[in-house]
């Protein structure tokens, strides 16, 4: 721009991507000289203090050409040209530098101040094999600039462009600048909206992963005859998002992995499904994740088990899995309300711990239950609407496990109470002359500690144990104590079980 007054000479208007490092939003008093995206994120530099970057090609031979050793310097290689031979110093090293260049299959080029393509054509010459590439945090500032360098890379698969303040086309880029081949595109931090997004994805037509994280985007638009290859979608820290713009999304067919992490969402609600059935939207969606959001309601939880592919979820740092019920109990629950979930925050679900959790909640709900009018004996069962719209698995699991009865619900206090004891019987299953013994144990006993305690008793090595238990709801049915951290009430072991104890 025009010198700001009393300050002769040549200024570069630049904006931060800090705003805080910036003084203006690109004004001087009262005179408009550029515009900023934030109100302090401009300032006026001098031009031998910026930077202008590198083209493509410069950048990938700064990083990865390898300068031979002394000991190959000045070693002559002998040419024919014709019929003379000719000598050469160092020809051997261009040749190796270009076979190197051109073997390239995987680029970093973080923060390596790129700026632009370079001359046409050069780099499909000189490193045409390249399939990955990490452009992220580099000095690119426009879409166009980016597909010039995507069209000599036919075999891009992966493309990092995150950090890079892009400016994207008005309107569709001709689909002569398209990525034929590639897979994964990481867009975070450049400023994309929505809009673009829609306007630049005909250009990716087998993409299968699409990164978003922290744009401001807000869902505007279905997206009509694009994103359909997606499997994988991370719109993560995007906090005007919400669970109406989600159903703009809802029904891409191959969208398996959706990321909501730091969206602020705190509800969740689809309205063509009720209670116990099943959505039509995000049909193939197997792994959500919605950490680090408002999530406080077991509503939206119960709202999650109307997807009809979700096998994976992970829902830590939200209010409802940071409250007073504790972790497990917490774990017990989103599992018994979700029955087709195998993996939860990583960890996997597996048979005995989803039984657990399912009586467990059968039994904590069980006075509820009853009150709103549920009954042992089927054709009398009918709790009221109320209940089963906060408890739309209950009846379910009661089909599985039967009815709570009575004297079931009249000991909820194990469920309440962190060190409830038990009344174990101890059998020794091998060992002919050793009576049947009974014993008091807390619930939160690990099987550590349980096999510490035997081990005293019977003067037998903890190494040498192996726990089950037997339950007489359960006759003939024996389960493996297997995992010592664990604790009896994680294998949900209750009053009058027997211990069978083996050594």
């Amino acid at each position: 721009p025009t010198a700001p007054p009393r300050r002769p000479g040549l200024w570069l208007g630049v904006e931060w991507d800090n705003p805080a490092r910036g003084k203006h939003d690109g004004s001087h008093e009262g005179i408009v000289y550029f515009k900023c995206r934030h109100p302090t994120g401009g300032s006026f530099v001098r031009p031998n203090k910026v930077n202008f970057g590198v083209d493509f090609l410069t950048a990938v031979n700064n990083r990865y050409v390898l300068e031979d050793g002394p000991e190959e310097d000045g070693k002559e290689q002998p040419v024919t040209i014709g019929n003379k031979p000719v000598e050469t110093i160092g020809f051997d090293s261009v040749i190796k530098q270009q076979s190197q260049l051109s073997k390239l299959q995987e680029v970093s080029l973080r923060n390596c101040v790129v700026s632009c393509a370079g001359d046409k054509g050069a780099i499909a010459k000189a490193c045409p094999n390249i399939r990955r590439v990490d452009l992220s945090r580099n000095l690119l500032s426009s879409w166009d600039e980016v597909l010039s360098i995507a069209d000599q890379l036919k075999h891009l698969e992966v493309l990092n462009l995150s950090e890079n303040k892009l400016h994207f086309p008005s309107v569709s880029p001709s689909l002569a600048g398209t990525f034929p081949a590639l897979k994964v595109l990481v867009l975070n931090r450049t400023g994309i909206t929505w809009a673009e997004v829609l306007r630049c994805a005909p250009g990716w037509p087998v993409l299968e992963e699409l990164y978003l994280k922290s744009n401001d985007i807000s869902i505007s638009e279905r997206p009509a005859d694009v994103l359909q290859t997606v499997k994988l979608l991370d719109l993560s820290s995007n906090p005007l998002i919400d669970e109406n713009q989600l159903f703009l999304i809802a029904h891409l067919p191959r969208l398996e992995q959706l990321i909501l992490s730091d969206v602020g969402i705190s509800s969740l609600h689809f309205p063509d499904a009720g209670t116990g059935c099943k959505t039509s939207m995000f049909p193939s969606l197997q792994y959500l994740v919605v950490n680090d959001n408002q999530i406080s309601q077991w509503s939206f939880i119960n709202e999650l088990d109307k997807l009809q592919s979700l096998r994976a979820l992970s829902c830590v740092r939200n209010p409802l899995t940071e409250g007073g019920s504790g972790p497990q109990t917490t774990r017990q629950f989103i599992i018994a309300k979700i029955g087709q979930l195998k993996t939860l925050n990583k960890c996997e679900i597996l048979p005995e711990e989803r039984r657990g959790a399912e009586l467990d909640y059968r039994k904590a709900f069980g006075n509820e239950w009853k009150k709103a009018g549920g009954h042992q004996d089927p054709d009398k069962n009918r709790p009221n609407e109320e209940f089963l719209a906060a408890h739309p698995r209950y009846q379910s699991l009661c089909l599985k496990y039967g009815a709570p009865e009575d004297g079931e619900l009249k000991t909820r206090q194990p469920f309440l109470l962190k060190n409830q004891l038990l009344t174990l019987k101890i059998k020794y299953p091998n060992q002919v002359d050793q009576k049947v013994t009974e014993k008091q144990l807390p619930d939160s006993m690990t099987i550590q500690k349980v096999k510490g305690l035997l081990s005293r008793l019977l003067k037998v090595p903890v190494s040498e144990l192996l726990l089950s238990y037997e339950s007489p709801k359960m006759p003939g049915r024996e389960i493996e104590l297997e995992n010592d951290q664990q604790s009896l009430q994680f294998y949900s072991v209750e009053n009058g079980d027997y211990l069978l104890v083996r050594w």
